[in-house]
C-alpha cells in the first residue's frame, strides 16, 4: 500500500514537472524575443532614450529660465559649460581630423613665425601688466608690497633651482598668468566675486546637510560645537558624496578638462597636469591614484609636480572642516584652484625637466572610475574610506597640540632662568617668518599675528593654524581691538589664501608613505626631490596673494546675496544696506 501511494506521488511530481516544462516554454518564449529585440536594436533604443532624456532636460530648462531666469542662472552655467565640453568631445571624436587638416596651412605658417609672434605676446602681456599695476596701485600702493613678495618668492625658487639653465618660461608665464587671471575675474570683477560668494554660500548650505547624521549618531553633542563631533562627521560626508561622483564620471570628466587646460597652455605632460587638476578636488595621496599606472614611467621632474600640486592645494573633504570653523568657503573654493596652475609653474621652475617624457597625448592616459557595481555601493565606500582620514585628523591634532603646549611650557622654562617667561613657539615663529607675512602684503601692525599661522601651518598642520585664525576673525567680529588678538578683513582673506595647503612637515611621511605604496620602485626618487616639493607649495601657496584687495562695492554686493535672500531679514537691514550702497553710488 505504501508502496504504491509512494509510485503515485512520484507520478504525479512528474506530470507537473512535465505540465510546467511546456507551459514554461511557453511562458518563455515571448521574453526571449523581447530580449533578442532588444539586443538586435540596443542602438536606436539607446539614442531613442537619449533623445527622450534631452528633449525631457530642454523643457526643464526652458521652463526654469522662463519662471524666474535669475534663480536659474546657476542652471543656465552649467549647462554651458557642459555642452560646451561634450560638443567639444564629439567633433574632436568624429570631425578631429578634418579640421586639423584644414588649419594645417595655418598651423604651419603659425610655427614658422613662432618667434616673432613669441615676442609681441610677451610685449603685449607686459605691457598690459605694467598698466594694470600702474592704475591699480595708484589706488592702492600696497598693492606693490603683494607684487614685490611675489617676484622675490619667485626669484627665491630660480635662485635655488635644480636646472636653472633648463627652465622653460612659458610653463612659468602660463601657470602665472592662469592664476591671475582667474584671482582678477573671482577677486577683482563684479560676476566672478557674486558668483565665488555664491559659490560659497551653497557649499555651506550643502554641507550643512551632515548635521542630519551627526544629530541622528551623536545627538546633542553637537550643539555642544565639540570639533570631534561637528567638524569630522563632514569629512565623512564630502568623502562619501566624491565616492559617488567619481561613480557616476563627474570628477574623472571635470579633472579632465582643467589638465587639458592646463596641458595645452603651460605645455607640461598629461601625468602631471592630471594629478595637479585632481588635487583641487582630492588629497595628497588620492590624486595620484588617478595616474597610478604611470608612476613608475614619469620622470623626476613629473614625480616632482605631482607632489607639489599635493602641498599647494587642500581635498574637497577638508575644505568643508575648514569651513566649519567660520572660513570664508568662497575664499577656499578660489585659491584651491588658482594654485593648481601655480603649483605647477613653481615646480617646473624649481626642478626643471630635463629628462624626455614619456607621454606626450592625453588620449594615452586612462582614468578608472573604481570598482564598485552601484551608487549606494560607491556612497558606502566613500564613508568608510573616510574613516582612516578622520582618525588620522584627529590623531595628529590630539598629538601635535599636545606637543605644542611642552614645547611653550618648556619654553616659558627656559626664557624664565633669563627673565623672558613669555617666549613662547608661536612668538619665534612671529620673529622668523614676519618678513614672509610683509612681503605678503600684510600690514606692519599685523604682521606678527599671520607669521605666527604660516608658522604653525609648516611645523605643525593647517587644521591648527586655521584654528587660530578662526579665532582671531571671531575676535575682530566680537570688538576686540587689541593687537595680536584679532586680525583686519585684508590679512584674513591674505592668510586664508597663504594657509590653503597641506604643506607642512607632517606631510613629509604621508607623501613619501603613500607614493611609495602606490609605486615601490620609485621610493628613493620621491624621497630626494619631497622636501624641495615642500618649500616650493609652501611658496606656491604664498603666490597666492596678489590681486586680493576687494573693492568695497564688491563686498556690499556680495554681502547682499546673502542679506536679501533670507526671509527673516526686516525691512530695517535692507534700508541700511540701501543707505549705504547708494552714498557709495554718490561717491
Amino acid at each position: 500500500m505504501k508502496r504504491t501511494v509512494t509510485n503515485v506521488s512520484a507520478y504525479m511530481a512528474l506530470s507537473m514537472c512535465v505540465v510546467f516544462f511546456f507551459a514554461g516554454s511557453k511562458l518563455f518564449k515571448p521574453i526571449t524575443a523581447i530580449e533578442n529585440f532588444l539586443k538586435a536594436h540596443s542602438r536606436i533604443i539607446k539614442y531613442i532614450t537619449l533623445g527622450i532624456l534631452g528633449a525631457g532636460y530642454v523643457a526643464y530648462f526652458i521652463a526654469a529660465c522662463w519662471l524666474d531666469f535669475h534663480r536659474a542662472i546657476a542652471l543656465v552655467v552649467l549647462t554651458c559649460v557642459a555642452v560646451f565640453f561634450t560638443v567639444y568631445d564629439l567633433v574632436k571624436k568624429y570631425k578631429g581630423d578634418s579640421i586639423k587638416r584644414i588649419f594645417k596651412p595655418a598651423i604651419r605658417c603659425f610655427k614658422a613665425n613662432i618667434r616673432w609672434i613669441k615676442w609681441v605676446f610677451i610685449v603685449v602681456v607686459v605691457g598690459l601688466l605694467v598698466a594694470w599695476l600702474a592704475v591699480d596701485t595708484s589706488k592702492r600702493p600696497e598693492q606693490l608690497v603683494s607684487f614685490g613678495g611675489v617676484c622675490l618668492f619667485i626669484l627665491g625658487i630660480f635662485i635655488f633651482s635644480a636646472h636653472r639653465h633648463a627652465v622653460r618660461w612659458r610653463t612659468l608665464f602660463w601657470g602665472l598668468g592662469l592664476q591671475f587671471v582667474i584671482g582678477l575675474f573671482v577677486i577683482r570683477t563684479q560676476p566672478g566675486y557674486i558668483a565665488f560668494n555664491w559659490l560659497g554660500a551653497q557649499v555651506q548650505t550643502f554641507l550643512n546637510y551632515t548635521q542630519a547624521g551627526t544629530s541622528f549618531v551623536f545627538g546633542g553633542l553637537v550643539e555642544a560645537g565639540i570639533f570631534a563631533f561637528q567638524a569630522l562627521p563632514i569629512v565623512i560626508f564630502f568623502s562619501s558624496v566624491m565616492s559617488v561622483l567619481y561613480f557616476l564620471g563627474v570628477m574623472q570628466w571635470v579633472i579632465i578638462k582643467i589638465s587639458w587646460i592646463m596641458q595645452i597652455t603651460m605645455g607640461t605632460s598629461p601625468t602631471e597636469s592630471l594629478s595637479v587638476a585632481g588635487n583641487i578636488f582630492v588629497g595628497q595621496t588620492e590624486a595620484p591614484l588617478l595616474i597610478r599606472p604611470y608612476l613608475k614611467d614619469m620622470t623626476k621632474s613629473e614625480i616632482h609636480a605631482v607632489i607639489v600640486g599635493g602641498f599647494a592645494t587642500i581635498a574637497g573633504s577638508v575644505m568643508g572642516a575648514f569651513i566649519s570653523f567660520g572660513i570664508d568657503a568662497s575664499s577656499l573654493i578660489a585659491a584651491s584652484v588658482m594654485a593648481a596652475p601655480c603649483a605647477l609653474a613653481m615646480a617646473k621652475l624649481s626642478y626643471p625637466e630635463t629628462e624626455e617624457s614619456k607621454f606626450k597625448s592625453e588620449a594615452e592616459i586612462k582614468v578608472d572610475g573604481g570598482d564598485e557595481k552601484n551608487i549606494l555601493e560607491a556612497a558606502s565606500a566613500g564613508a568608510s574610506t573616510s574613516i582612516g582620514l578622520v582618525a588620522n585628523i584627529g590623531a595628529n591634532l590630539i598629538a601635535f597640540l599636545a606637543i605644542l603646549d611642552f614645547i611653550n611650557a618648556a619654553l616659558r622654562w627656559l626664557g624664565g632662568m633669563v627673565g623672558y617667561p613669555e617666549i613662547t613657539f608661536e612668538l619665534i615663529c612671529s620673529y622668523v617668518f614676519m618678513p614672509v607675512a610683509f612681503m605678503m602684503g600684510i600690514p606692519v601692525e599685523e604682521s606678527f599675528t599671520v607669521a605666527e599661522l604660516i608658522g604653525t601651518k609648516l611645523f605643525l598642520n593647517e587644521f591648527i593654524a586655521y584654528e587660530k585664525l578662526s579665532k582671531l576673525k571671531n575676535n575682530r567680529l566680537n570688538g576686540i581691538t587689541e593687537v595680536g588678538q584679532y586680525i583686519s578683513v585684508r590679512s584674513e582673506i591674505i592668510s586664508t589664501y597663504a594657509l590653503c595647503g597641506f604643506a607642512n612637515f607632517s606631510s613629509l611621511g604621508i607623501v613619501i608613505g603613500g607614493l611609495s605604496s602606490i609605486c615601490p620602485s620609485r621610493k628613493s626618487d620621491i624621497s630626494a626631490v619631497v622636501l624641495r616639493a615642500l618649500i616650493t607649495g609652501t611658496l606656491t601657496c604664498a603666490n597666492n596673494i596678489w590681486n586680493l584687495i576687494r573693492n568695497l562695492s564688491l563686498e556690499l554686493i556680495g554681502n547682499s546675496i546673502v542679506i536679501l535672500s533670507d526671509s527673516t531679514v526686516d525691512h530695517l537691514n535692507c534700508h541700511k544696506f540701501l543707505l549705504v550702497l547708494s552714498c557709495l553710488l554718490v561717491q
